[in-house]
């Protein structure tokens, strides 16, 4: 007998966006524990994807009769969202839940532990909680099982590290918002002169511990009292002069440091520089004769205290030009800006176009039009479109009559657009075989071709680093898409053999991409090596809906922590040059 069926929710009670697709996730993952055939739990991980990009809520639009038409949502699972917009709750989710343990569930947050591999580690030795399994991984009690290894112990228990260290940091995106959001409410505090973010966020790193504000003001008890009353401040954890630390929605730790107008060099230079940055700046100050803090220089023979307004001068006073802050790590941006050999870094305004996006061909929310209106309306003049090939299933990938139709779409809107113009590509999926999705007699009809790996990614390094080559080495594939499959804080990267796969990506023309989704990847650290090996990059929003597509900043954040200049990026080129350079 079917159980009885919730009471409806109120407005303020419904689901949101994030949730039903996290339900919808859970479903698939049980599914898969389960030992349901997998095209069933991909129908429900398809979905998730969708309900998470949808532009509205998908929940109200459900309860006001108007449902959305879900990609992948056929009548049985647009029932199933039904009822967890109108009651909060899906009984076929609670169903799973009885026959799958909790702690299973908890395994799965673990990077690079899958549905199979809990599967097996349940049947084989009763593990149920990420408990037990560090205390197998330690002790060696993985090692015999069926395609697990000592190495496969290292990196599971490497991989419950960096969970734990994901609690603590927030992706760049997100960062990003808060900071917005906690600027816009300080803004017209009387006194304030600048305001600014500072720390990790300033050098515009992947993830951010404690949030960092700096501000210039005349009247710092104003200022940090107005922080300290801010609506999102859950508790303050200090207060004083010149710093206040609260803890905002999250539990996350905001630093406000406040100082004259006439400190604000010296203060944004310490306040942002990573330890080891600054570090060197100040054995720099010592060699001549001055001591170097947030408040100043002080002339050591004297003592006398010499605060600078500018970052500029700062730099200047040490004999260096200034150095950006997402170069601020100590990785030789001192040795080359002494030489004069910084590199004029790549700026969001050098970039003409964006060459990853998506419509609601595939697995994207919004039309082509709505798409190429946005992204002109951002100020850049192409973009290439990069609906995906059919193997990737769960995003109804284009045959070759749908690709011709979609030509003919793209060909009517760059009449009505000129002279912003719509690439034609495709993101074309490198199959476990190592075999293309798109024969290259297709493949030779786009503009621009962006391969990727989704599926297969358990395979062994040698295996993955083989297929990627296959896509680098096929004369049509001008770039390889988020090459590490890494999703921050989500989902580790695969391995590969960079050396291998950068002199194959130098010597083809093949460029790799930065992706500003909250993949970023490549990460700045690969991209840089592959800049310095002569390899071309691309950057890219990844966008499947129009909000998305502002995500191209994220990618040029990366570029520029990664030393790359203009002429390194696909993008900065106006649309025939780009074409020019994948032909």
């Amino acid at each position: 007998m079917p159980a009885p069926r919730a009471a409806a929710r109120s407005d303020d009670a419904l689901l949101t966006n994030a949730e039903i697709a996290r339900v919808f996730r859970e479903i698939g993952d049980m599914l898969e524990i389960l030992g349901e055939v997998v095209y069933k739990a991909v129908a429900y991980r398809r979905v998730a994807d969708a309900v998470e990009r949808w532009p509205a809520d998908v929940a109200s639009l459900y309860r006001r009769g108007s449902p959305p038409k879900i990609p992948g949502a056929g009548s049985a699972l647009s029932a199933k969202l039904a009822e967890l917009a109108d009651t909060g709750e899906l009984e076929y989710h609670q169903r799973l839940r009885a026959q799958v343990p909790a702690g299973l569930l908890e395994i799965l947050e673990v990077p690079g532990v899958g549905p199979r591999t809990v599967k097996l580690l349940h049947e084989e030795l009763k593990i149920d909680t990420v408990a037990a399994l560090t205390a197998a991984a330690e002790n060696g009690g993985l090692r015999g099982l069926k395609g697990l290894s000592a190495r496969t112990e290292e990196n599971i228990l490497a991989s419950i590290a960096r969970l734990a260290d994901r609690g603590t940091r927030l992706l760049l995106h997100d960062a990003d918002a808060l900071v917005s959001q906690l600027l816009t409410q300080l803004g017209d505090v009387p006194g304030l002169r600048r305001i600014e973010p500072a720390g990790s966020l300033r050098r515009r790193k992947p993830t951010i511990g404690d949030l960092d504000l700096l501000a210039a003001t005349d009247d710092p008890a104003a200022l940090i009292a107005a922080f300290d009353r801010l609506p999102d401040v859950e508790r303050i954890l200090s207060a004083g002069t010149d710093k206040s630390s609260v803890l905002v929605a999250g539990r996350r730790q905001v630093d406000l440091m406040v100082c004259p107008p006439a400190a604000w060099g010296t203060h944004l230079v310490h306040f942002t520089g990573s330890r080891d940055h600054n570090v060197v700046l100040r054995q720099r100050a010592l060699a001549r004769g001055l001591s170097l803090s947030e408040k100043g220089f002080k002339v050591v023979e004297s003592g006398e205290l010499q605060p600078e307004a500018s970052e500029e001068v700062v730099y200047e006073r040490l004999d260096l030009p200034w150095i950006p802050p997402e170069l601020r790590e100590d990785t030789g941006e001192i040795r080359a800006a002494e030489k004069g050999q910084l590199p004029q870094l790549v700026t969001l305004a050098d970039v003409r176009g964006d060459t990853h996006v998506h419509s609601d061909w595939t697995d994207g929310v919004d039309s082509i039009e709505a798409m190429a209106r946005a992204c002109r309306a951002l100020g850049r003049s192409w973009m290439v479109l990069t609906d995906h090939s059919p193997s990737l299933g769960i995003t109804r990938g284009l045959t070759a009559d749908r690709i011709a139709e979609q030509r003919a779409e793209i060909n009517r809107l760059n009449g009505e657009l000129r002279p912003f113009r719509i690439l034609h590509g495709t993101e074309m999926e490198i199959r476990a075989d190592a075999t293309l999705d798109y024969p290259d007699e297709l493949l030779a009809s786009f503009d621009v071709v962006v391969a990727s790996i989704h599926t297969g990614r358990r395979q062994p390094s040698e295996q993955l680093t083989r297929r990627t080559l296959a896509a680098i080495e096929n004369e049509h594939v001008d770039v390889i898409a988020h090459p590490t499959g890494r999703i921050v804080n989500r989902r580790d990267p695969i391995t590969l053999d960079w050396p291998r796969i950068f002199e194959a990506a130098a010597r083809t023309g093949t460029a790799l991409e930065l992706n500003g989704s909250p993949r970023l990847d490549l990460d700045d650290s690969l991209a840089r090596a592959a800049g310095e090996a002569g390899v071309r990059l691309s950057v890219a929003s990844d966008a499947h809906r129009t909000e998305e597509l502002d995500q191209l900043r994220y990618a040029v954040d990366m570029a520029r922590r990664a030393w790359l200049t203009a002429p390194q990026v696909l993008g900065t080129r106006t649309a025939a040059k780009l074409l020019e350079a994948v032909r």
